[in-house]
């Protein structure tokens, strides 16, 4: 096998031999008698079973019957290394049930999962200025400490080895996979904030990947939520005109109403807003932006994520190479040289 290496006991199950020894003072363990337990019997028996073996190996006629050892060897270690890994799984999953969220999680007070909400939120710097916005009776944080891990690529045990996604699991309270309980769920707004550049988009990628493949019903009752922070905020120096663009469409009609004398500050990071513009922009119920998650089509979203985050590199090429936009960075270009020639500044 390619996965472990073989052990003898892959080779010994189900195995019956009659062995018939002459000897004084025999001694056997237990009550039963089912276990010779002369110590001096050992040597001689083993090297009569080495050389008997040898001796039929070395036959050509027998080949045959040593290829049907190795098949039950592989089938025997299969079932225990299935066993080894369901024992894994099953004390991973038990774990996670006690797992301390102090320092990672910035839990609301409210107990009414309904009206509560978890941002899953980019990095340690944006964890901090959402912690200071949010409103502490209904809205938890998350930071996430790096990129998650790519689950459509792992095995359920590695997927639960890894520590964010295990905090994730915690935060949530309603397991995973196929013992999932949307009745318990925490909360009812999950929404993923994440940077609105290329490693921000890939890690909202990966969550979604994640509750698509191990918490779907979370995604079907339309509990998952996609934050939309501004990319641009167009405002005057002198602080008489302030507006927030979403997109790279609503960017001229947000020049265009703060008029003449202009300024662009193109936000890189949610880590550079301060608490006040997070807030107002971006999780305050009664102004944000947020996008629901839902599966029109369970068959198409499985195939896109096979193929998007996936081993097959091909299919992903050829999906970049048909919807990629390689035209969007010129047309952000001239947009802001459209700026420059009215006299204008770009920060």
């Amino acid at each position: 096998m390619q996965d472990a290496k073989f052990l003898g006991d892959d080779f010994r199950e189900g195995l019956t031999a009659v062995l018939s020894i002459k000897m004084k003072n025999v001694q056997f363990e237990g009550q039963t008698k089912t276990k010779l337990g002369n110590p001096e019997a050992r040597v001689p028996v083993e090297g009569s079973v080495v050389e008997g073996l040898r001796a039929c190996a070395s036959d050509s006629r027998n080949k045959k019957v040593f290829e049907e050892i190795i098949k039950k060897a592989q089938g025997a270690a299969r079932v225990r290394l299935a066993a080894r890994q369901a024992k894994e799984t099953a004390r991973a999953k038990n774990s996670i049930d006690s797992l301390t969220l102090v320092g990672k999680l910035a839990a609301c007070s409210g107990k009414k999962p309904e009206q509560n909400e978890l941002f899953i939120v980019e990095g340690d710097s944006a964890g901090g200025t959402a912690k200071q916005a949010r409103v502490r009776q209904f809205q938890s944080i998350l930071p996430l400490r790096g990129k998650p891990l790519n689950v459509e690529k792992k095995r359920l045990d590695q997927v639960l080895a890894n520590e964010e996604i295990r905090t994730i699991i915690s935060a949530l309270g309603a397991g995973i996979g196929n013992e999932f309980n949307l009745d318990k769920i925490n909360y009812h707004k999950v929404i993923i904030l994440s940077d609105a550049d290329q490693d921000g988009f890939h890690i909202r990628c990966i969550l979604l990947t994640f509750f698509f493949r191990y918490m779907r019903p979370l995604v079907n009752a339309g509990h998952v939520y996609i934050g939309m922070p501004p990319l641009y905020k167009i405002y005057k120096q002198n602080g008489s005109a302030e507006e927030y663009a979403y997109d790279d469409e609503e960017l001229q009609q947000k020049i265009d109403k703060v008029g003449r004398g202009y300024l662009i500050q193109r936000y890189k990071g949610l880590g550079e807003m301060s608490a006040e513009q997070l807030w107002s922009t971006t999780m305050d119920p009664a102004r944000r932006n947020l996008t629901q998650v839902t599966i029109e089509d369970a068959v198409a979203a499985d195939d896109m994520i096979t193929t998007l985050m996936g081993d097959r590199v091909e299919g992903r090429k050829e999906f970049l190479a048909r919807n990629a936009n390689f035209n969007k960075v010129d047309e952000f270009i001239d947009k802001i040289k459209v700026g420059k020639e009215r006299g204008n500044e770009e920060e």
